[in-house]
């Protein structure tokens, strides 16, 4: 994997991906940050060596050089999933690019559904810490020890220093934003009514198919990583409906513009 690794840094840092500072991981719906962003250079992930191909149709798939309140950030327009068909080494190997890039910080994003039912769809939820459902690590691989410590410690995974800001940040801003444990599901299909009575009593507030494997790596790195869920849907197993993914992709519209005024703010405090 080095050798990749050293291949798809040196071809983006051909095409002036040069000297970023923050990486950024946009989720389902949430494209809008773009607009505020100076775009310098953007390139399909099929036209990058070794990278996967966003499957998922509301995944755009590029990635984004340019300035965003006056720092080099990377952005990803589109993640990858498990539930794609490819394995925790491939949905994590942009973090691995951008570390190799030079990123300083992550920014991740995510659209969830709300297992707390105190809190309500449109909103936000900074994520405090997680519980790993999908059955596997990004770091379980032969050769791990090469590219940093095989026995991650996970007692802190998201920036505390960086969280206290974003919190300050909203309180700011007049933003609600809620802060709670995030738990990643392999996917593709939505949660049964058990499944959420199970996930409500181990513990989550939160529930999505994304963020963990990118955030288990970023720790690995020892790269600080922060992530943000946009809550588009509420898990209630006593009254659940049929999903809708026009919903949630409009929920996540609705929401974004908060995770914009937060992500630019933090970005300036770097």
């Amino acid at each position: 994997m080095t050798n990749y690794i050293e291949e798809t840094r040196d071809y983006l840092r051909d095409k002036g991906f040069e000297n970023p500072e923050v990486g950024i991981i946009l989720g389902t719906g949430l494209g809008q940050l773009l607009e505020e962003l100076e775009v310098i250079k953007e390139i399909s992930y099929n036209h990058i060596p070794y990278f996967p191909t966003a499957t998922v149709e509301f995944h755009k798939g590029k990635l984004i050089y340019g300035k965003l309140e006056g720092k080099n950030v990377i952005v990803m327009q589109g993640r990858f999933h498990l539930y794609e068909g490819y394995t925790l080494q491939d949905v994590t190997y942009p973090v691995r690019i951008m570390h190799s890039l030079g990123i300083k910080t992550l920014l991740v994003s995510n659209a969830s559904g709300a297992v707390n039912l105190d809190f309500n769809k449109g909103e936000m939820m900074l994520i405090d810490d997680h519980i790993n459902l999908q059955g596997g690590s990004p770091l379980a691989f032969k050769g791990v020890e090469q590219m940093g410590t095989r026995f991650t410690d996970m007692s802190a995974p998201y920036d505390t220093t960086i969280n206290n800001k974003i919190e300050a940040i909203a309180k700011e801003h007049k933003i609600k934003l809620h802060k709670g444990v995030y738990a990643s599901v392999l996917g593709p299909q939505l949660e049964t009514r058990a499944e959420y009575k199970y996930l409500k009593i181990i513990g989550a507030d939160a529930v999505g198919m994304s963020t963990v494997p990118e955030v288990i790596v970023a720790n690995h790195l020892d790269l600080p990583v922060v992530a943000l869920s946009v809550l588009t849907d509420e898990c209630d197993p006593n009254n659940l409906k049929p999903i809708n993914i026009e919903e949630i992709i409009s929920m996540a519209a609705k929401a974004e513009p908060d995770m914009i005024t937060i992500f630019k703010e933090v970005i300036k405090s770097l």
